[in-house]
């Protein structure tokens, strides 16, 4: 299958454009991989100074996604982190982190890290469910590499979009909600501006796609929306952003 590729702005207070995200999602067989670079813009390098690429590599098994292996490089306000996960056939998970983290050296952590994919494959489950089941109803235990959550999704009222602002994007998409839940004693990334709840809207493209078109998070910096503006793949090519 060719490699599907997906630009996605995001805009925070005021309509400032705040960062851009670039993923590509590879599928063949019975194996997958998925790739994302998030760079901050404008305003937010105020805020937050973000490059960062993350990559993740696995099977497909029927209607399960099984995570292999996966790796991050964030450079954030000038500070280097790097985090790998390592997916083992027993359900547990291996992981380094540079600089190291010491909370996540023991045996408590290590059980609560069994059993965890990453934060790329969970939304990818996610699109994989909508298009296969039509449902957004989803618990997914999330290990990104330092930090431990559950990714709670759940079926929001689906919705026509008609073309707002700068995206041209138009039609039918179902709506998910999503909802994380941080598990105690492990370290969180504040600094980030990470999300504690959203909204996403999909859109089915190319016959069975289910992609991204619109999404609101609420962060650490307030309320973020995110439009896709090109989609590239599947027999597609698309642009809403110029």
């Amino acid at each position: 299958m060719d490699p599907v590729e997906l630009r996605i702005e995001v805009y925070g207070f005021a309509g400032f454009h705040v960062l851009t995200n670039r993923t590509r999602v590879v599928a063949s067989g019975d194996r997958y991989t998925i790739a994302t670079d998030l760079d901050t813009r404008g305003i937010a390098t105020i805020f937050v100074d973000l490059t960062s690429h993350s990559e993740v590599h696995g099977r497909l098994v029927k209607d399960a996604v099984q995570p292999a292996g996966y790796h991050a490089e964030v450079r954030r306000n000038g500070t280097d982190r790097n985090y790998r996960i390592d997916y083992r056939a027993d359900g547990s998970v291996a992981s380094d982190q540079t600089p190291p983290v010491a909370a996540l050296q023991g045996a408590a952590a290590a059980d609560q890290l069994r059993g965890t994919v990453d934060q790329l494959t969970a939304f990818y489950l996610l699109e994989r469910q909508l298009a296969q089941r039509g449902t957004c109803a989803l618990v997914v235990p999330v290990f990104d590499g330092l930090s431990r959550y559950d990714l709670r999704f759940s079926n929001a009222q689906s919705e026509t979009l008609s073309a707002e602002g700068r995206q041209r994007f138009s039609g039918p998409t179902q709506a998910c909600n999503v909802k994380r839940e941080d598990v105690a004693g492990f370290p969180t990334d504040q600094v980030s501006g990470t999300y504690k709840q959203g909204k996403i809207w999909y859109a089915r493209m190319g016959g069975k796609q289910m992609v991204p078109v619109r999404m609101e998070f609420d962060t650490e910096f307030g309320s973020v929306q995110g439009y896709l503006g090109q989609l590239r793949g599947a027999g597609l090519d698309l642009r809403f952003i110029d």
